[in-house]
């Protein structure tokens, strides 16, 4: 059976229609689906909507990042390093040789004198101790203490150490001086206070002075056969003169003789009751021999 039976004129032209609307047909569709202006399209524009629309997934996971091997790092480490050196050199710069340094003037010091403040009065007195002066190398004494405002918890301190004191009143205090106190020369502090220096008074002194010394050299000794009549032969340092003297003879007035040996004479202060030790020496022979001595102190004569 033939489609088409192009014999007759009708026929023809029905063909040709027809081809007519099928190229038509394709140039539409190919417009709509791809367009014949080169142009990029607009960009869409999108309007919040008040259902929240579900965001596309990428199904394509992104690729895994493998870290660099040791060979690569220990490579990297050994790359040379290349130093560039800059080109660049600034011109020296121009010196005024008659152009100095000069330091900037100091501002003079001003010595501000601080405003001495004043010495609060205690509220307690000490008017005076007795004695306020003692030799050194004595024995204990007793120390009274007068001024006013004491009580009976109040205690006498000397060089910050205290002593045990006895009340008498609110005008006196005393105490028993021990002889370490003393042992040696200079002066000692006196405070009266309580232990805990809620009360305290002002501050007097105690002078230890240095004891009198015999001024004599031992330069011998006469010792006969039974050792009981010792005789030392003593020089008196200011006039030069030798004389000799016994156990129990007082020389000088003051020191009496209470030991007798080839190293050592031994005095003691009669008045202080100091002991002191003469070592032998050769002494001073300028002034005569030792066979024409002064002639004995007698004890008797010399005590006071």
């Amino acid at each position: 059976m033939a489609l088409v039976d192009l014999s007759k004129p009708g026929e023809k032209k029905k063909l040709i229609v027809a081809a007519g609307l099928g190229f038509g047909a394709i140039l539409v569709l190919y417009w709509v689906l791809i367009g014949f202006d080169s142009r990029p399209s607009a960009p869409r524009t999108t309007t919040a909507s008040a259902s929240p629309q579900r965001p596309a997934t990428n199904t394509q996971l992104p690729a895994p990042v493998v870290p660099p091997t040791q060979q690569v790092l220990d490579a990297a480490r050994m790359a040379p390093i290349e130093y560039l050196v800059s080109s660049y050199s600034p011109p020296e710069a121009k010196r005024n040789i008659f152009a100095y340094y000069e330091p900037p003037v100091k501002a003079p010091e001003t010595v501000s004198t601080p405003t001495p403040t004043a010495t609060p009065t205690p509220p307690v007195l000490l008017a005076s101790v007795s004695p306020s002066n003692v030799y050194a190398r004595t024995a204990d004494f007793k120390l009274e203490a007068a001024g006013d405002k004491f009580t009976p918890e109040m205690r006498i301190f000397v060089d910050g150490r205290e002593l045990p004191t006895t009340y008498k009143g609110p005008q006196q205090l005393s105490t028993t001086i021990a002889a370490s106190f003393i042992a040696a020369p200079g002066a000692r502090q006196i405070v009266v206070r309580t232990p805990d220096n809620r009360l305290y008074s002002n501050e007097l002194t105690v002078n230890i002075a240095a004891p009198p010394t015999p001024n004599y050299t031992y330069i011998g000794i006469i010792s006969p056969q039974d050792r009981v009549t010792d005789t030392a032969l003593v020089q008196d340092r200011a006039n030069r003169n030798i004389m000799s003297v016994y156990r129990g003879d007082v020389i000088g007035g003051r020191f009496r003789v209470t030991s007798i040996s080839e190293k050592e004479l031994v005095v003691v202060d009669t008045s202080l009751k100091i002991k002191h030790v003469l070592p032998m020496t050769e002494g001073d022979r300028a002034s005569g021999p030792l066979s024409r001595p002064t002639p004995r102190v007698d004890a008797e004569d010399d005590e006071p």
